[in-house]
């Protein structure tokens, strides 16, 4: 059984594990894992005696499928912190596009406009968290509830960190003490900027190269999947991941992607190299471009017998 969930953050093509375990998003270790045993507890076979087979393999499906994953995903302290690094950067995008974000529940409407943020946030997720698995049949619809939730609390985390003060208009004037001479309606210089630090999404280009530079194309891929789930218009990113698909023997995929660089970026360096000898194997081969069985053997390279197929002809042959 498979399940789909789309409001809150789910709309956006990511999983709020947040939601599923119906925690905070600024939940600790501690608190993750105590929620975590009570919900296996809940929904494990032998508590669920009473209950239908059909109820107890959808428990079952429940926790193999939703909570597990979102177990290992918050429990460890790396995969958390680039878990939430990814929440608050989502929460930054969706407040700029807060005009097109759209709320169903009275709760999230609530909090959209409550001064209290915190603890009526809080408080919401502690109630339903109390009755969120009792009911499996109603499961997905209160973890939509709870995504929506934690959409609006991200929104709101996220106006608070972006709002600055004002730069003052006129410089003060100390009675008393001289001034130097300054020309009038002039500010002082402003101080130089910090160094600007890596986004999260140049931080997952940043790894995919190293990985593509090691030849090991499916976690390299994986990274740079989840770097257009936050920007799908970064022709960087499709221009790397075109090289991914590429490099395994997937043309079909890697003129996709490089299209979109192309039609992001028209002078996308790597983009303007391949696509044409792409477009060229493809013409020329037309039957050739499926993706072969090795193509999914992790980070090994498809079948370099022989010339290589398209992959060896793109590349220049198998070196001798």
């Amino acid at each position: 059984m498979s399940f789909k969930i789309d409001r809150g953050l789910f709309k956006y093509d990511f999983i709020d594990h947040h939601a599923i375990l119906c925690v905070p998003v600024d939940a600790d270790v501690k608190e993750i894992r105590k929620r975590y045993l009570q919900i296996a507890r809940r929904l494990h076979p032998d508590s669920r005696f009473t209950e239908s087979d059909e109820q107890k393999q959808l428990g079952n499906e429940l926790l193999s499928k939703l909570v597990n994953p979102a177990y290992e995903k918050l429990a460890g302290d790396r995969t958390r912190t680039e878990y939430i690094l990814i929440l608050s950067q989502i929460g930054k995008r969706l407040l700029q596009e807060s005009t097109s974000v759209t709320l169903t529940t009275d709760l999230a409407k609530e909090l959209a406009k409550s001064p209290n943020i915190d603890h009526v946030y809080k408080s919401a997720i502690a109630k339903l968290a109390q009755s969120q698995y009792d009911s499996l049949d109603q499961v997905q619809q209160i973890i939509a509830q709870i995504s929506e939730l934690n959409l609006v609390y991200l929104m709101r985390s996220a106006s608070k960190t972006s709002a600055a003060p004002l730069p003052p208009t006129q410089p003060k004037v100390q009675s008393g003490i001289p001034q130097p001479n300054t020309p009038k309606n002039t500010l002082p210089k402003p101080a130089p900027a910090p160094p600007k630090e890596d986004t999260v999404v140049e931080q997952y280009v940043r790894r995919a190269q190293s990985l593509i530079d090691k030849n090991q194309f499916a976690q390299a891929k994986v990274e740079l999947q989840d770097a257009l789930k936050l920007e799908p218009k970064n022709s960087r990113c499709h221009s790397l991941i075109a090289m991914v698909y590429l490099r395994q023997n997937q043309l079909k995929m890697a003129k996709i992607h490089f299209e979109n660089a192309l039609k992001l970026d028209p002078n996308d360096e790597t983009a303007l190299q391949w696509k044409p000898k792409i477009d060229k194997a493809l013409a020329q081969h037309p039957n050739d471009h499926k993706v072969t069985s090795s193509a999914n053997n992790g980070d090994k390279q498809p079948d370099k017998s022989g010339s290589g197929g398209l992959f060896g002809g793109l590349f220049g042959g198998k070196k001798k």
